[in-house]
C-alpha cells in the first residue's frame, strides 16, 4: 500500500482546517515559568520555552466538561532529546481524570514520539505511543481530542488514532462527572524521556521553544457546578445540548483510518503487553480494538 497515494487522502485535514482565529489572553493563562511563556501576535500565538532554568506551562481559564477540543501546536525543532511537551485535560484531586497527549523530544533527525494515556478516578497506566507521519517541528499540526459520554477519541489532524470508550458495564470507570481544564507545559525529563533517559538534555541548545496556536472549544462549560449543555446557551461555551460530536461516533471510514494508523504508526499498545499484566489484561483491552 502505497503511503504516497494512502496520506493525502487519510490526512486531507490540513493546517488550514483549525485556522479559526483565537484569543489566548480570553482562553488561558499563563500559571508557572518566570515569563518563559508569552502571548503574542494580539493573542492569537502562544509560545512556551524551556531553559536550565526552568519550563513553562499555561492552563485553560474554563472547566469543560464534554466537548471537542483542537488546538495547533509546532513542537521544539532541532535536538530536542529530555523534553517533554504534554498537552491534556485534566480535573483534580487524587481520583481525578486525564487525556493525555505528550510529546517525547529526540535527537535531530530521529521522530518524535506520541504518548498518549487515560486517567479514570486516578487510574491511569493506559499508555499508547505513535510516530508521527510528518515532521511536527516544520509546521503546525492540529491536535483534537473529542470527549463525549460515549467515547474520548484522540485525533492528529483529523485523522483517528485512539478510542477509549465507555465501558462502565464491564466495571471499567469512565470520565463522565469531573469537570477538566486544558493544560499544556514545556519541561525537562531527560531522566525518562528519551531512550528511557539514555539521551541527556542538551543545554546548548536552549532555549527550545514549542508555540500553539488555533485554539477551538465546541464544548461545554462547567460553571457554579453545572455545565452550559445542560441548559440554555450560555456564554463561552457551545451550549444547548451540545454540538455534534455530543452523540458522535466514528463510522467504518474512521474506524478504517484509525486501524491503519495504528497498524503503521503504533509503537507501544498496554493492551498488548502481557508481560506488564501477568494477572491478565485490564478489562477494557477485551474491547479496544472492536
Amino acid at each position: 500500500m502505497a503511503h504516497s497515494m494512502i496520506l493525502p487522502l487519510l490526512f486531507a485535514c490540513s493546517l488550514l482546517c483549525a485556522g479559526a482565529a483565537s484569543d489566548f489572553y480570553k482562553d488561558f493563562d499563563i500559571t508557572w515559568g518566570d515569563g518563559r511563556g508569552k502571548i503574542l501576535n494580539n493573542g492569537q500565538l502562544l509560545t512556551l520555552s524551556l531553559d536550565r532554568a526552568s519550563g513553562c506551562g499555561f492552563q485553560s481559564k474554563n472547566e469543560y466538561h464534554f466537548g471537542k477540543i483542537d488546538m495547533q501546536l509546532k513542537l521544539v525543532a532541532g535536538n530536542s532529546a529530555g523534553t517533554v511537551t504534554a498537552y491534556y485535560l485534566s480535573s483534580q484531586g487524587p481520583t481525578h481524570d486525564e487525556i493525555d497527549f505528550e510529546f517525547l523530544g529526540n535527537l535531530s533527525g530521529d521522530p518524535y514520539t506520541l504518548h498518549t494515556n487515560v486517567f479514570t478516578q486516578g487510574k491511569g497506566n493506559r499508555e499508547m505511543q505513535f510516530r508521527l507521519w510528518f515532521d511536527p517541528t516544520a509546521n503546525f499540526h492540529t491536535y483534537s481530542v473529542l470527549w463525549n459520554p460515549q467515547q474520548i477519541l484522540f485525533m492528529v489532524d483529523g485523522a483517528p488514532i485512539r478510542v477509549f470508550r465507555n465501558m462502565e458495564t464491564k466495571g471499567v470507570a469512565y470520565p463522565k462527572s469531573q469537570p477538566m481544564r486544558i493544560y499544556s507545559s514545556l519541561w525537562n525529563a531527560d531522566d525518562w524521556a528519551t531512550r528511557g533517559g539514555l539521551v541527556k538534555t542538551d543545554w546548548a541548545n536552549a532555549p527550545f521553544t514549542a508555540s500553539y496556536r488555533g485554539f477551538s472549544a465546541d464544548a461545554c462549560v462547567w460553571a457554579a457546578g453545572k455545565s452550559s449543555c445542560s441548559g440554555s446557551r450560555t456564554s463561552g461555551g457551545s451550549g444547548g445540548a451540545g454540538g455534534a460530536w455530543m452523540n458522535y461516533e466514528m463510522d467504518v471510514a474512521s474506524q478504517e483510518k484509525m486501524k491503519w494508523v495504528q497498524s503503521n504508526y503504533m509503537i507501544y499498545n498496554y493492551c498488548s503487553d502481557r508481560s506488564r499484566f501477568p494477572q491478565g489484561l485490564p478489562a477494557e483491552c477485551s474491547v479496544a480494538s472492536a
